[in-house]
């Protein structure tokens, strides 16, 4: 007799488990995209660089979570539920879904921050290469090196972070769900 409650397991839930995330991308990415395309159209460089920094900041952010939850320990946590800690249930919540959690926020949220901001480095170029009237592929190297110098080297800084920290991270992320009683 199986037991009331028990997740289940196998090829069909895994199949499940990448349709729903399949489809969670698509969405995210089509509203992230939006709103960068929105916010972008007739924006200056200015605008381009702080949504930029916007979003690989969410990016690196989303890494340091999606880290933090696959190597914190549950126990301090029991401790905070226990004692009622705002964010302690959330935080468990995050820590007993580790994998699917890491998989949002490492793949889903962190590619699609990758993806648009490619995108917006790409409006970057085009208008710096209209402002200053060159058609130069060395502005275009150097946005792209630039974007992937602060992706890379921010998400190698945080995941230092994530794995020493990985407590407060996740109590963190806990206590932001538990503004919105998840």
């Amino acid at each position: 007799m199986a037991k009331k409650g028990k997740k289940k397991s196998g090829p069909s839930a895994q199949y499940r488990w990448a349709l729903t995330v399949f489809l969670m991308a698509v969405a995210l990415s089509a509203v992230l995209s939006l709103a960068s395309e929105s916010m972008l159209s007739g924006a200056g460089v200015a605008a381009a660089l702080l949504m930029l920094v916007i979003f690989i900041g969410l990016g690196i952010l989303f890494d340091i979570i999606g880290v933090a939850v696959t190597s914190a320990d549950p126990r301090p946590f029991h401790a905070m539920a226990a004692h009622k800690e705002k964010g302690a249930k959330q935080s468990l919540m995050l820590l007993r879904n580790a994998e699917r959690v890491s998989s949002v926020c490492n793949d889903v949220v962190g590619d699609i921050c990758g993806i648009v901001s490619g995108a917006t480095g790409a409006v970057i170029v085009t208008q710096l290469q209209q402002a200053l009237s060159l058609g130069s592929v060395l502005i275009s190297v150097g946005v792209t090196a630039l974007i992937s110098g602060m992706t890379i080297g921010g998400k190698a800084l945080g995941k230092t972070v994530a794995i020493k920290k990985s407590t407060q991270v996740v109590y963190w992320a806990g206590r932001f769900l538990n503004l919105f009683h998840l």
